[in-house]
C-alpha cells in the first residue's frame, strides 16, 4: 500500500514546541510536492506550510511563519514539521500530504491536488 505515516502529535503547553514526522511508504518522496494541513474546530482546512517538487521553494501560511518550519529528508524518505512556540489556536488535527503536481498549490482549498495523505495527528496546545 502507499502510504503516508505520521507520528509526532500529542499535548504540549503554550509555547511548547512539538516535531511532527512523516514517513512514505510505498513509494518515493523525490520530486514530489510535499505539505502539512491542518483543521480546527469550526474552520476550514488550511496549508501550513509546503515544499515544491519541481524548485523546492518553500511556503508558510502568515500564522506561522518564524515558528514552524517545514523539512525533507529524501534519503529517509520522511517529511517533518518542527512547531516552535505554540499557541492554543494551533489546536487542530495535523496531515501531511504529497502531490506528483510539481506546481502544486499549498492551501486547503485545492487539497485534491495531494493524492497522498497521512492519517492525522492531533496537536493539541492548552494549559
Amino acid at each position: 500500500q502507499l502510504q503516508l505515516v505520521e507520528s509526532g502529535g500529542g499535548l504540549v503547553q503554550p509555547g511548547g514546541s512539538l516535531r511532527l514526522s512523516c514517513a512514505a511508504s510505498g513509494f518515493t518522496l523525490d520530486y514530489y510536492s510535499i505539505g502539512w494541513f491542518r483543521q480546527a474546530p469550526g474552520k476550514d482546512r488550511e496549508g501550513i506550510a509546503c515544499i515544491s517538487g519541481s524548485d523546492g521553494s518553500i511556503t508558510y501560511v502568515d500564522s506561522v511563519k518564524g515558528r514552524f518550519t517545514i523539512s525533507r529528508d529524501n534519503a529517509k524518505g520522511t517529511m517533518y514539521l518542527e512547531m516552535n512556540s505554540l499557541r492554543p489556536e494551533d489546536t487542530a488535527t495535523y496531515w501531511c500530504a504529497a502531490s506528483s503536481r510539481g506546481d502544486a498549490i499549498c492551501s486547503g482549498y485545492v487539497w485534491y491536488q495531494y493524492e497522498y495523505w497521512g492519517q492525522g495527528s492531533q496537536v493539541t496546545v492548552s494549559s
